[in-house]
């Protein structure tokens, strides 16, 4: 006998139960008519979307997800469907997996595990299953978990000594770098270690600074992936079990398809441009505006940015000052025609001007410092917005991750904006996307990855005249930021001065008060600056100590 398990990999609208209830009832009338399913099975938290955070706090959550549930109930039949929802039971609030076949709820499973660290606030919302969930379906004992239950041996084990012969996991898997082949790893582990098959649904769409790519997969008991659904990519995908009493293991999945992997560069570029994507269309913005200053920040992002929502919805203004060189103003006309957006070039000398002659009385006495620079990107975030507000258009700022690190970006000025790409991506990745990019076809002139990186806000000059190399700089970064490495443990590896190390750990120390102000963005690193990392604004802890 086959038992043929369609898995449901879409992207929902956090809070819009009614729209995700009518998509898991169209799905799943789908996955019987043209799939031929006996199961389709949904993500964790479908009906809601994920991460749902305080909505699960309203008082009118419950009567919406049991509207939902009883709409699912009454309009699917003929195939078992098995979803992800939050339900309040005996006054406690659960995360839910459900099965429903005919008319009838036939199990309730209750996440046993619940993640408290880095995006993770489970324990803030919901309370802990204690029982295993185990329903029959065409003869197979089917036992439910959801996510984090995979990553400890505790729920699964009991779902096996319950009878369970196949583990479905529901999952709100969110992307970072080197996260697909973590999951290889885990499942390949919990199977072996109940000699059970494993089917794998995650969650695929983004949620402000989350990423969530899909990467549905299966595999046997013997932990051999057999299946892989794509990355990135909403749809059904299909899996065969073949069941067979006589066999030592009765469920045996049957090789399906295997997408191909994607490298470092690949999956970044994807995540990044599936972020900004359903950021501008789930908050139904009519498109972007960025500044194109003929850099690389901004020559990348306006590439995700077209990727995202086409060259038509997107416009790039060119805002030159005294200091901007001809060269930025080649690459940026040229990056502009490359990739065929709306662009426009208003200079800002005379603005600059008008808010330093209202100043002169103020500054008198004081000599000049960064506080002229700063005009100068704060008279660009005025333009920016102005843009916005007046077409409806969203400011994408193009900032990223090492210089939101250390400060080195200016407040109401090029950190103006409603959404960053590059929040998460440290500089020495910048040019390895950009050449990635380039790949998919040329639209960042080559000049424009190889020239000295330069904020040109003062004559000749030069990132690394504020900063050490990148090379460097990005190193320290990581280690303090995603390993949490004291300054001490940095200067053991003998890779770096004293003066460095402990420079630029204080310089990611008081930019903390930048950070909170800056723009939500794309979460790729297991530790991004956001819901991942938090670090008071005020605080009296000492680097050396």
């Amino acid at each position: 006998m086959t038992l043929r398990i369609a898995m449901a990999q879409l992207d929902m609208l956090v809070g819009d139960i009614t729209k995700n209830t009518q998509s898991v009832i169209d799905t799943a009338c789908k996955a019987r008519d043209e799939e031929r399913a006996d199961v389709v099975v949904f993500p964790e938290l479908t009906l809601t979307g994920y991460p749902p955070e305080d909505l699960l706090l309203r008082p009118s959550l419950d009567p919406r997800i049991e509207s939902a549930l009883a709409k699912v109930l009454a309009e699917v039949r003929d195939i078992h469907v098995v979803i992800g929802y939050p339900r309040r039971i005996d006054g406690e609030l659960f995360n839910c997996a459900g099965v429903i076949y005919q008319g009838k709820m036939l199990v309730e499973y209750a996440k046993q595990k619940l993640p408290n660290f880095l995006v993770f606030d489970d324990k803030r919302y919901f309370s802990e299953g204690l029982d295993a969930g185990i329903v029959e379906i065409k003869g197979v004992k089917v036992g439910l978990s959801i996510c984090e239950d995979i990553w400890h041996p505790e729920p699964v084990a009991q779902a096996k000594a319950a009878g369970a012969e196949l583990i479905l996991n529901l999952n709100a898997s969110p992307y970072h770098i080197e996260k697909m082949g973590e999951r290889e790893t885990l499942l390949h582990k919990r199977a072996t270690e109940v000699s059970l098959p494993i089917v794998y649904v995650n969650y695929m769409g983004a949620q402000d600074e989350l990423v969530y790519e899909g990467g549905s997969f299966a595999v046997n008991a013997k932990g051999e992936k057999i299946m892989q659904a794509p990355w990135f990519e909403a749809g059904l995908y299909c899996l065969d079990m073949i069941v067979d009493d006589s066999q030592p293991n009765k469920v045996e999945p049957v090789a399906g398809i295997i997408a191909p992997a994607l490298d470092v560069e690949a999956s970044v570029y994807q995540a990044m441009v599936l972020g900004l994507r359903d950021y501008i269309e789930k908050n139904r913005f009519k498109g972007i505006v960025l500044g194109l200053s003929g850099g690389i920040d901004s020559a990348l992002s306006l590439a995700v940015a077209v990727d995202a929502i086409g060259a038509d919805r997107v416009q790039a203004v060119m805002m030159p000052y005294t200091y901007t060189s001809s060269i930025s103003l080649h690459d940026a006309e040229e990056e502009a025609n490359l990739l065929g957006v709306k662009y426009s070039v208003l200079p800002i000398e005379s603005m600059v001007s008008a808010f330093t002659d209202i100043l002169a009385p103020e500054f008198e006495g004081y000599a000049k410092d960064t506080t002229e620079e700063n005009l100068q990107a704060r008279t660009r975030g005025v333009v920016l917005m102005a843009i916005s507000n007046k077409k409806g258009l969203m400011v994408l700022t193009t900032g990223n991750k090492s210089e939101m690190a250390v400060g080195y970006a200016t407040l109401y000025g090029d950190m103006v904006g409603g959404y960053s790409v590059l929040k998460d991506v440290f500089k020495t990745l910048v040019f390895k996307l950009c050449r990635y990019r380039n790949t998919l076809g040329y639209v960042i002139p080559e000049r424009v990855i190889t020239r000295p990186p330069s904020a040109e806000l003062a004559p000749d000059q030069k990132d690394e005249d504020s900063l050490p190399s990148y090379d460097i700089l990005d190193d320290i970064l990581r280690m303090y930021i995603e390993e949490d490495q004291s300054a001490e443990a940095i200067l053991s590896t003998k890779k770096f001065d004293r003066e460095t190390v402990y420079r630029v750990l204080r310089l990611v120390d008081v930019n903390e008060y930048k950070r909170r102000q800056s723009p939500t963005g794309v979460r790729i690193t297991a530790r991004g600056f956001g819901r991942d990392r938090r670090y008071p604004i005020t605080n009296g802890w000492h680097i050396g100590e």
